[in-house]
Parts: C-alpha cells; structure tokens; sequence
C-alpha cells in the first residue's frame, strides 16, 4: 500500500469548485492591499551587510525600507536625467 494512497482518497471525495466565483471575484487577490493594487514588487539580491545597513538606517530615520529604496530610485532617475517617481 503506498504511503499516499490516504491522500488520494481525500481528494476524490472532495469536489472540485466548478468556477463558482463570479469574474470580478476571481480578479480581486484575497489579502493584497488596496494600496498595493496596480504595482509590482521590485527584487534584487544584496549582501547581508548592505541589508544590515538599510535596516539600520530605516530604524534611525524612521522611514520604512520601501521609502529609502523609492528614494535611492528617484536619485538614480535623476540622474539619468530621467522624471522622479515619487513612490514612497
């Protein structure tokens, strides 16, 4: 007997949902904040002492981490000679 077979079992006696949500339903994302809505996250990868650092300034300035990162961007826009975003 496979150690899954009591899986397989629970997933055939549950139904499957059929698409009962309506479409303006299935649009809306449970949990995401409506300040959230139309934005994507931006990611990269850092050494842990430049996160370290963040932090720390983050707490000092008592601004969040968002708020320096839309910060540090708007300094590189313009630098670029590019328009600022103002995303903080």
């Amino acid at each position: 007997m496979s150690r899954f077979s009591g899986l397989n079992s629970d997933l055939a006696a549950k139904p499957i949902d059929g698409g009962s949500k309506s479409s303006e339903e299935s649009r809306s994302t449970p949990g995401r904040a409506k300040a959230r809505e139309g934005k994507k996250p931006v990611i990269g990868y850092f050494s842990l002492e430049l996160s370290r650092e963040l932090r720390m300034l983050s707490a000092a300035e008592g601004k969040t981490m968002q708020a320096l990162l839309g910060e540090a961007i708007d300094l590189l826009m313009i630098s670029r000679s590019k328009n600022r975003f103002d995303e903080r």
